[in-house]
């Protein structure tokens, strides 16, 4: 498994328009982070979590070469405005529509903000189609099982995702937005090689993780290595990662780990 992090920021940017704090003009290249979204290859597949605004700088920097299918873990904006560039691998697909699996929330905010995209195929050349499925429990494939659970992000749920490839059997493990980690989702997690983790800053916050209840999150899953990502402009790349227990690092923009 290869994941590429093609986001690592909050849904404003790093750094955010207007600002002169040291992380916005720092000149550490971990400090510049695009919305939040990933990409990970999984025995053959090419599978996108998330689609921030950004997506088609970076699938145009990493060279991605097709997106199989997409798994929206919640419908915000930083998660789902890039969903329209995906028309260039609908057309490598002859026009049918990408499957997105999604929770009830990420269904709604995808028929109403891409209503003309949610069809079994293209109506016109070029133009993105979007087949939309509930993401089970469990979605057992080829490659891999897919393992899903319901996790809180103030007001709204989120999906947390555990990835199993079938050839290795290495696991890893996705929770980005959410300000805890539950008793299930840490269960599902145990024994990955491969752990992320919101971490959107030190100070608390309603609906997301702090650096430091994402570090507890860590040391209770256990795995190889975690990786904190969503983080705001108050953490300072360099700074923060330093503070940092052992297996624990910050995510940057660009950073590909194979698992």
């Amino acid at each position: 498994m290869k994941l590429y992090f093609l986001g690592t920021g909050t849904s404003q940017g790093i750094p955010m328009i207007g600002c002169d704090c040291e992380v916005c003009t720092s000149s550490d290249p971990r400090n510049t982070r695009f919305r939040t979204h990933v990409h990970l290859e999984v025995g053959g597949l090419n599978i996108q979590i998330d689609a921030a605004p950004e997506f088609r700088l970076q699938a145009i920097r990493h060279k991605l070469p097709k997106v199989d299918f997409i798994i929206l873990t919640h419908g915000h904006a930083d998660h789902i405005l890039g969903m329209d560039d995906m028309r260039v691998y609908c057309e490598r697909k002859g026009g049918e529509a990408i499957t997105i699996y999604t929770n009830e929330d990420g269904e709604q905010r995808m028929r109403s903000i891409y209503p003309y995209a949610i069809r079994e195929r293209a109506d016109v050349h070029g133009y993105p189609a979007f087949r939309l499925l509930q993401m089970p429990r469990t979605l057992d494939l080829p490659e891999c099982v897919i393992h899903s659970v319901s996790q809180d992000h103030g007001s709204f749920q989120t999906l947390g995702l555990v990835f199993e490839e079938k050839t290795s059997g290495k696991r890893l493990a996705y929770y980005t937005d959410c300000s805890s980690v539950s008793e299930e989702a840490e269960n599902l997690a145990k024994g990955a090689e491969l752990v992320v983790l919101d971490g959107l800053r030190q100070r608390q916050h309603a609906s997301h993780m702090s650096i430091e209840q994402a570090c507890e999150a860590a040391q209770r899953i256990g795995a190889i290595q975690t990786f904190l990502i969503h983080m705001t402009h108050h953490v300072d790349h360099a700074t923060v990662e330093a503070t940092l227990p052992k297996g624990v690092k910050l995510s940057y923009d660009n950073l590909v780990v194979e698992v």
